[in-house]
């Protein structure tokens, strides 16, 4: 689960963490009040997705303006202005794909003189299967592009879970980005900080970027990227409060609703599977065949007849889906359940793509004859490699007609 900037820094206040005085703004009406008792001389507007690349970012209505989700304002009347033409307009960022996210919240920060930035992160490092920090003197950029163009200025430390965090840590980073005397200090401590927010609330991320060091030296966390472990919500109510729906794909949402794993994809065939790793192959030999996945879906060991319906619903309520695989094999699934909650989503949604079915393990045979007793225009495949060479063809040859 990911958080909205200003909640990133909220959290880091409350973990002592140096972090600038800011509002956030849903109303416009609050806009110019709020600018005003920052009293700064030197307001940002910061439109609040949960996407990078924000102030590279634009916005697809001109009543918007021209400039991008992070703006600069000299006064708190431009401050409210620059907010009231954010709100309720769609910022597109090369990480929010071409349809953008709408900004329902915009956070106003007083602004800060910048002498350096840097970049600093936390998180789990899959190699070594530690908490870790990266650190580099480029901050500001994309850390992916750092790592392809000049990998030597990324530093990695990794914390052993026998010890935790301790002060070296911090001075490794310090003494790697170049910082000196109370700096080393300050560096010490937040590392400290974001090291026990990490653990303490379960989160997979925490980026500060950019950590900037001001011309009197101090160092100050300029924006903050958060995100936690879905699976560990349950022990933290405060940080599952921070969720912010209007974010997340409505399929995903729906989904979660019933237990299923989904995560929308940007392909156009449809896949329903279970067990998370014959998803991926699915998804790999699809690719294979010069197809594009439109999905993750494991519907799991157990899922019912319902739970089955309701994952063929959300898979056919994705208008790119031209074509829809669904590959089971019933080990604790039984194929019988698969196919009868497959047949009722399609009578109640209706079918208007192609769809092919394999089905292999407990019961198959009655799932077979569910399906071909249905009366719908079912696919059938022998085995994933003939599924995912019929589903490939199905969908184009529709696209041709």
């Amino acid at each position: 689960m990911n958080i909205h900037e200003y909640q990133a820094k909220e959290l880091l206040r409350a973990y002592g963490a140096p972090v600038g005085e800011g509002r956030v703004i849903t109303n416009p009406e609050d806009a110019a009040r709020q600018a005003a008792e920052l009293d700064a001389p030197l307001i940002v507007v910061k439109a609040q997705i949960h996407a990078g690349g924000r102030g590279k970012g634009r916005f697809k209505e001109p009543e918007a303006g021209e400039k991008g989700g992070v703006r600069l304002a000299r006064s708190p009347e431009e401050a409210a202005e620059e907010a009231r033409r954010m709100l309720g307009h769609t910022l597109v960022t090369h990480q929010t794909g071409p349809e953008g996210k709408v900004v329902n919240r915009v956070y106003l920060e007083a602004g800060a003189d910048i002498a350096r930035e840097l970049y600093l992160a936390v998180l789990i490092d899959r190699k070594s299967g530690r908490i870790s920090f990266v650190a580099s003197t480029e901050g500001g950029m994309d850390i992916e592009e750092v790592a392809a163009k000049t990998p030597g200025k990324i530093l990695t430390i990794t914390v052993d879970p026998a010890t935790g965090y301790m002060p070296f840590h911090g001075r490794r980073i310090a003494f790697a980005l170049g910082l000196e005397g109370q700096q080393v200090k300050e560096m010490v401590k937040l590392a400290g900080a974001l090291y026990r927010l990490f653990t303490e609330k379960d989160a997979e991320l925490i980026e500060i970027n950019p950590l900037i060091v001001t011309p009197a030296g101090e160092l100050r966390c300029l924006d903050a990227k958060m995100g936690f472990d879905d699976n560990a919500l349950f022990r933290h109510p405060d940080i599952a409060a921070l969720r912010d729906e209007t974010e997340e794909d409505p399929k995903e949402r729906e989904a979660a609703k019933y237990d299923l794993n989904y995560i929308a994809l940007d392909g156009n065939i449809g896949c329903m599977v279970n067990g998370a790793g014959l998803a991926m192959a699915t998804m790999d030999i699809i690719k294979l065949y010069g197809g594009e996945p439109a999905n993750f879906l494991d519907v799991g060991g157990g899922a019912t007849k319902e739970k089955v319906a309701a994952a063929f619903k959300i898979i056919t309520s994705d208008p790119k889906v031209e074509g829809i695989l669904v590959n089971i094999f019933g080990g604790i699934m039984r194929c019988d359940i698969i196919a009868e909650g497959v047949v009722a989503a399609v009578r109640e949604v209706g079918l208007e793509v192609p769809l092919v079915v394999r089905l292999e393990g407990t019961n198959v045979e009655k799932g077979k004859e569910i399906l071909r007793e249905s009366g719908l225009d079912v696919i059938p495949a022998d085995d994933l490699d003939d599924a995912a060479q019929k589903i490939v063809a199905a969908v184009r040859e529709r696209q041709a007609a």
